[in-house]
């Protein structure tokens, strides 16, 4: 075949493709869509995420079905969300950590960052730390001084190595100048359960699944990595008020999607989040749990798009800093 003929045929391929590209966009979506979350059922990403796609899919006219995928620290569930099909059907929620942390911990992973085309940021996230009831510190001064007096003795888990979580913990021990034992959980949810139990010492958790277990005096909350106090936890202190100002864990989340996603589709979901950020019930339910909306100019692809970038150089000499290693 003559090379003129060859494009010729190229072209009429790639005029078909982008028609039938256009028509399943003008379609999307036809059945429900499945929103990966790379945790247990409980945790913070779940909780959000489920907060989110509830209205998303009111306002797609189709139900977004929630996944927990567990394991390594939420790469076990952004690996299968890099090998969906790139229709709009899969999108999964990431982090701080399963989304940027994450390549610098697990240098083997079978997907980069450009894996993945962003939809939006969602929420922005604030670290707690929090310990059994029957702790004998009251005070972060106080649990410093235990800590130092008991290197190694206390644990503290969290959503497994590479978690915004996992962040949150070395973020603390960190500030703090401590030696704790941190221990690796499949989700959030089960290392709460386990320090309610009196398994472990405490969680480094976000606000979305601890809040209601310190309100119910469960377990005992001991400080917030924040500028400024939580108004569903008015007594817990800043870190700043601790006296530990270091501490600082605001995380993020955000919505995304398989690499090669159509940008119609994305257009759509990312529609779809703006609705849902802005309904009133979405709203209510976030101040509920203690976070804050994404604000509305993150609220786009590009937007998350610099973000993402901007996280990954950010953690990056951190851990490499810390000799952070996979469990």
């Amino acid at each position: 075949m003559k090379a003129g003929s060859v494009l010729r045929l190229l072209a009429a391929v790639s005029a078909s493709l982008l028609v039938v590209t256009a028509a399943c966009a003008q379609d999307f979506p036809k059945h429900p869509i499945t929103m990966i979350v790379p945790f247990a059922a409980g945790g913070t990403s779940d909780v959000i995420a489920r907060t989110v796609a509830e209205q998303m899919g009111k306002a797609l006219g189709q139900p977004i079905v929630i996944e927990n995928v567990a394991g390594a620290g939420g790469s076990t569930a952004l690996a299968r969300a890099a090998r969906a099909e790139p229709d709009g059907y899969t999108i999964a929620i990431g982090n701080a950590g399963t989304s940027a942390a994450a390549y610098t911990i697990y240098p083997m992973l079978p997907f980069k960052p450009d894996a993945f085309a962003p939809i939006a940021v969602v929420a922005k996230t604030f670290g707690i730390v929090a310990l059994r009831r029957d702790f004998p510190a009251k005070t972060v001064q106080e649990f410093i001084a235990y800590a130092k007096s008991n290197p190694g003795k206390i644990n503290l888990g969290h959503a497994g190595v590479g978690s915004s979580n996992f962040l949150i913990c070395k973020s603390f021990v960190q500030a703090a100048g401590i030696e704790v034992t941190l221990v690796g959980y499949r989700g959030a949810a089960p290392a709460l359960t386990d320090a309610i139990g009196g398994q472990i010492d405490g969680v480094c958790d976000a606000a979305a699944s601890v809040s209601q277990a310190i309100d119910d005096k469960l377990v005992k909350g001991l400080v917030v990595g924040s500028t400024v106090r939580l108004s569903t936890l008015p007594d817990l202190p800043t870190s700043a008020e601790a006296g530990l100002p270091e501490f600082e864990a605001q995380g993020w989340n955000g919505l995304f999607a398989p690499k090669g996603t159509p940008p119609e589709i994305i257009a759509k979901l990312n529609a779809a989040v703006v609705d849902s950020l802005a309904d009133p019930n979405v709203r209510e339910r976030f101040k509920e749990l203690g976070h804050d909306i994404a604000p509305r100019d993150q609220q786009t692809p590009q937007a998350l798009a610099a973000f993402h970038k901007a996280e990954i150089e950010k953690w990056w000499p951190i851990i490499k800093a810390a000799n952070i290693k996979p469990d």
